[in-house]
């Protein structure tokens, strides 16, 4: 459930295309003309605004936009304007980046999106940098973070809703065995399991789990499981169950503390302002006890601040 705010009457995309012109005119740039405009239309409406741009006035809407803004709003506005899959391409070939590589990013792209989404992303990916993107994380992602990563990338899961209770049973078994290893888990069963099966089934799998044992499947993992490939099996069976909650999570995460993770607080509302941006609001004043409205209102500034509100919505 998207929470961008689209006027009734949408002006034509030529209109958009003149406003944004006459933004950039003369010194400076009107910054909030810029936010009305981009900050309120759908990802279609975004794309028809730029082909307008380009036609009317031989000029390329990105590269304007990335002359004239600064510091994180130029980020936020620049993530904003893809498409979502090539938005998530360029996620993950940023995050894919050597010394700099951002595990947390990376995870949250591939872990998070259905089997069809991934098939779009591997493709675009290899179409724009001319090297799949298996390639890019078999160098820089490692041990069984890697694994977990090129597994969900190339396994198919089956999608719809029904489950093999049988089979969800077996798997509590075989998981509570690969967790109770002596001298560590039996990861190549965790990642087998993890990325084998279906949403729905791991959800079932998790209260199952919990019937059986006593104890809760995230905890055993964290017990027995660190790091990279913690943080990848948990965002998977989190997101099984209830991604707002995941979201929400990471964006709490992203403004706790001294300092804010600018660059995930910006990813997870630009990703998701379009998806299911209401329920991670209610999901985050559930747990928190504050709006999100009101948390990135308190982390951030200026221009930035009103374009990262603008995309949450109403201040619910």
């Amino acid at each position: 459930m998207a929470s961008v705010k689209i006027p009734i009457s949408v002006p034509s995309p030529r209109l958009d295309a003149d406003q944004l012109y006459n933004a950039f005119k003369g010194r400076g740039c009107e910054t909030s003309v810029i936010i009305e405009v981009l900050a309120h239309r759908s990802s279609t409406q975004r794309a028809l605004i730029e082909q307008e741009y380009e036609t009317k006035f031989s000029d390329d809407l990105r590269k304007r936009l990335q002359a004239e803004l600064h510091g994180h709003l130029k980020k936020a506005v620049l993530l904003w304007m893809p498409e979502p899959v090539a938005r998530d391409v360029s996620i993950l070939k940023h995050a894919l980046r050597g010394a700099a590589t951002d595990h947390k990013a990376i995870t949250e792209i591939i872990c998070t999106r259905s089997g069809s989404q991934l098939r779009e992303i591997k493709q675009i990916y290899f179409n724009t940098f001319g090297v799949s993107l298996e390639h890019d994380i078999q160098s820089e992602a490692s041990g069984n973070h890697k694994r977990l990563l090129l597994a969900y990338l190339n396994t198919t899961r089956y999608e719809g809703p029904e489950i093999d209770n049988v089979m969800v049973e077996n798997d509590a078994r075989t998981l509570k065995s690969a967790v109770a290893r002596k001298h560590g888990s039996d990861d190549k069963t965790l990642i087998q399991i993890f990325t084998d099966r279906s949403k729905t089934h791991l959800s079932a799998l998790r209260s199952t789990y919990r019937s059986m044992y006593k104890k809760e499947l995230g905890k055993a993992i964290k017990d027995e499981t660190h790091g990279n490939f913690e943080h990848a099996l948990l965002t998977i069976l989190q997101c099984s169950e209830n991604p707002s909650f995941y979201f929400a999570k990471a964006l709490r995460k992203s403004m706790k503390g001294l300092g804010t993770d600018d660059t995930a607080l910006i990813r997870i509302v630009v990703t998701r302002a379009e998806v299911d941006m209401q329920y991670i609001k209610a999901e985050y004043r559930k747990r928190y006890n504050k709006t999100l409205y009101n948390a990135v209102h308190s982390d951030t500034t200026g221009h930035y601040r009103t374009f990262l509100l603008s995309l949450l919505g109403s201040k619910d």
